[in-house]
């Protein structure tokens, strides 16, 4: 089933995703703009999860690109919003809502979000 949603993610939707990413059940996409996200490869994108790339608001309106990199970890009911990059190996909290930047290899969480573990260099080496 997993080849087959990231098929349709790619080839329908227009969306870049990386090799071995999976999306959770009732993970929702943006549908007017889908072609603005991308997410690295062996990535997580937890249940019920959004992931926006634009929005209406009542005197505004805001588009932009999101990138997920690659080894990021999304928990379930998160929302991202647009213009927003997640760097490698970062873990999104389930919960959250990704408003702004987060440095790769930085746990981060909550609303509004801030970081609940700083980047750490070292530890990469050991996951790869």
């Amino acid at each position: 089933v997993l080849p087959l949603k990231n098929w349709i993610y790619r080839r329908i939707l227009g969306m870049k995703v990386g090799k071995h990413t999976s999306f959770g059940l009732m993970a929702m996409v943006d549908v007017f703009f889908p072609e603005k996200i991308t997410v690295g490869e062996n990535s997580i994108i937890g249940y019920n999860t959004t992931i926006l790339a634009h929005e209406y608001l009542i005197k505004e309106y805001r588009l932009g690109e999101v990138v997920i990199g690659e080894n990021v970890l999304i928990g379930a009911n998160t929302t991202i919003l647009p213009g927003v990059t997640i760097g490698d190996w970062a873990v999104i909290a389930a919960g959250s809502v990704v408003h702004k930047n987060v440095a790769a290899g930085s746990f981060v969480g909550g609303n509004p979000l801030r970081e609940l573990r700083p980047a750490s260099t070292d530890e990469h080496s050991e996951q790869v």
